[in-house]
């Protein structure tokens, strides 16, 4: 799947455009990204929105067992007092 970008304009609040002009470039790609997942979740039906949430839950766990997260060290890490 090919992901083409684009520019949009949107209007915000004098405060948060000086927030956003001052951050790194880092930061900001993380702004887009999250005004991106934003757009993109409010236009997903219910049953879209889960199934993509299901997808990325399996994703983060396939992910963790990969870096050797196991069951027992999961349970140890939920059992932990804080």
């Amino acid at each position: 799947m090919t992901n083409y970008q684009t520019e949009i304009r949107i209007k915000v609040p004098l405060d948060v455009a000086e927030t956003y002009w001052n951050a790194t470039e880092e930061d900001r790609q993380k702004i887009a990204g999250k005004i991106a997942f934003y757009v993109q979740s409010s236009n997903l039906s219910r049953k879209e929105s889960l199934e993509k949430l299901y997808k990325t839950m399996d994703t983060i766990g396939q992910k963790a067992q990969e870096k050797g997260l196991t069951l027992e060290i999961l349970e140890s890490l939920l059992n932990e007092d804080d």
